[in-house]
């Protein structure tokens, strides 16, 4: 059996961290696209799609934001699987008709989230360590999605139908963690706290949240073999 056939929309100003992590989470095979500088598919070719985590925020008005949600919304018509990380899961939310706002903060190191159950989360412990870096959110849910995953500060995790979204990174390493943490405009003894946890043992334990990756390709799988055949790239 073929493995599936992934759109990777990277949506990162400085996508190599992105590339790296999504790459090596993802037993598929993955086509990447820029979509930064406005490099999207040409057709809908693909079993599934990632969209990443960016510094961008879904409702800036910018051409690439807008491209996106237009290719993302036709292929959700389309009936393709997607996952959405960060302001991936933010894009999806947006796009099927959720509210996302600023939060007038940061959430960000490794912190606590609880799921309530779902394929996307099996063989993950009801709390689970993660590492979180945003200062958006989705405030209310697409009408008839289901609410997956949560903390203190909010939603952490949707489903709408074939489409997923979740607000931490399960995909970073702890080099990843850094970079990022250091890039942000933080109070310097915050910051501090936040370097000083990112940690071996952590992130050990953070590790345990890498398993939504295989359950979404195990998904994406299962309805490819009961689906049509693949439409052309080009169609």
């Amino acid at each position: 059996m073929s493995r599936p056939r992934i759109a990777l929309l990277n949506a990162a100003h400085d996508g190599a961290d992105n590339s790296r992590n999504f790459r090596r989470e993802l037993d598929a095979e993955v086509v990447e696209f820029d979509v930064v500088s406005g490099e999207l598919p040409d057709g809908f070719g693909f079993d599934a799609g990632v969209v990443t985590g960016s510094r961008a925020s879904v409702y800036w008005d910018e051409p690439w934001i807008a491209d996106l949600q237009s290719w993302v919304g036709e292929a959700i018509d389309r009936d393709l699987s997607f996952l959405g990380v960060c302001f991936g899961h933010q894009l999806l939310a947006d796009v099927c008709g959720g509210t996302v706002e600023a939060m007038g903060e940061y959430e960000i190191g490794y912190r606590t989230v609880e799921h309530r159950g779902s394929r996307l989360f099996e063989g993950v412990d009801s709390e689970f360590t993660v590492f979180t870096t945003h200062s958006d959110s989705v405030v209310e849910l697409p009408p008839g999605a289901e609410l997956l995953a949560e903390n203190d500060y909010g939603v952490h995790g949707f489903r709408k139908g074939e489409v997923y979204g979740v607000q931490f990174h399960p995909e970073y390493d702890t080099a990843t963690a850094e970079s990022v943490t250091r890039g942000k405009d933080l109070d310097p003894e915050r910051k501090q706290r936040v370097l000083e946890g990112i940690d071996p043992a952590t992130y050990r334990r953070a590790c345990a949240a890498k398993r939504l990756f295989e359950n979404f390709v195990t998904i994406v799988d299962e309805r490819t073999v009961t689906a049509a055949p693949r439409a052309a790239a080009d169609d």
